[in-house]
């Protein structure tokens, strides 16, 4: 049982009201809640006094934090943890917002990244936040891979797949480079391409330069680790990454310190760096996840959650993700069926586009 599993399991009825009213409200205003506005709502007639009471147990407990002396109550990130996993309630897709993401797919003409970046703006459009659509990769089965040397610096590989699809990438070569190291490094890397994905073909040739590294030549072995690294892992994994509706982050910061974390937010977003971390967050399998602060990897940035959903392709693998970032008091509750409902739009797309 996590922690806050265990938490919520020991509060009493009057104090996970309390507590869910408190955040309730947090995320519909931003404001803090005070005991006095929720005497109206509670379930029970209580007075502000007895309210005042339970706020002051849960901010012992971690849950709820108080902004400065007689202001009403906040959540901290483990109160807004603990809501999200126990007593978030997730509404269903609006029809205007079924409507405007159904709309973003009509055009059979469009390429796939054209349509993922209307999808992406979409999204962003809808949701008052950033999106992220990570695209998939190329994953067609490999026809021929051929390295090609440019200078004692630059080195190029050149990968043909079975769909007519190439790709190219420069690279750094190794040392000491030589023309009978790329022709040796060539064909070893094509007995085995065949057929196979790029990364089903990095794992075979792990393998087999482990198993016979005393047979291929030490720059040749190189070559191969490094050609296939950075085919597979790239700073050119940037431009999968589609980045919309950063200027919504901006919205409601008025704080000096809240627009130095945007500005943060927006350096990482503008880096693109590690996205392969942004699919890594789907890795527990399919669904909606949500990242509260610091626990979302991706970014530095505290004081911002992200909602990501990965999505499939026809043979139910995992090729991209989709998500939304905002500030920590985002309406999950809404935007969790529409990251999801996006997540399968872009699924279908890719699928029927194979």
């Amino acid at each position: 049982m996590s922690e806050t599993s265990q938490i919520l399991a020991e509060l009493n009825e009057r104090s996970r009201e309390v507590f869910r009213r408190v955040v309730e409200g947090y995320l519909s205003t931003g404001e803090p809640v005070g005991s006095r506005s929720l005497t109206r709502n509670m379930t029970e007639q209580i007075s502000a006094a007895t309210i005042r009471n339970v706020m002051q147990d849960l901010e012992y407990l971690g849950l709820l934090d108080s902004p400065h002396i007689s202001a009403g109550r906040v959540p901290t990130h483990l109160g807004l943890r603990m809501f999200v996993d126990g007593l978030l309630e997730v509404t269903e897709l609006g029809e205007d917002d079924k409507t405007h993401l159904d709309a973003t797919v009509q055009s059979n003409s469009d390429t796939v990244s054209t349509a993922l970046d209307r999808i992406g703006k979409a999204l962003s459009g809808i949701t008052h936040g950033a999106s992220l659509v990570l695209a998939p990769k190329h994953e067609a089965p490999i026809k021929h891979v051929e390295f090609v040397s440019l200078s004692t610096e630059k080195a190029l590989v050149v990968l043909v797949f079975a769909d007519g699809h190439v790709e190219n990438r420069l690279f750094t070569p190794p040392p000491g480079l030589t023309p009978s190291a790329m022709r040796e490094a060539a064909n070893f890397v094509n007995a085995w391409a065949e057929g196979r994905t790029v990364t089903d073909l990095r794992a075979v040739m792990e393998q087999e330069v482990k198993t016979r590294r005393r047979e291929i030549d030490e720059i040749a072995k190189s070559l191969i680790e490094q050609g296939l690294a950075i085919w597979e892992n790239s700073g050119h994994r940037g431009e999968r990454l589609i980045v919309r509706g950063r200027a919504n982050l901006l919205d409601n910061a008025p704080e000096i310190a809240d627009l130095e974390r945007i500005k943060s937010l927006f350096d990482d977003l503008e880096r693109k760096r590690d996205i392969a971390e942004f699919l890594d967050l789907t890795d527990r399998g399919d669904g909606v996840r949500i990242f509260i602060g610091s626990e979302n990897k991706l970014f530095s940035l505290t004081g911002s959650s992200l909602v990501v959903s990965p999505y499939m392709n026809s043979e139910r693998k995992i090729i991209g993700a989709v998500g939304v970032i905002g500030p920590t008091r985002i309406n999950y509750g809404r935007i969790v069926p529409i990251v999801d409902y996006t997540a399968q739009l872009v699924g279908k797309l890719i699928s029927d586009r194979a």
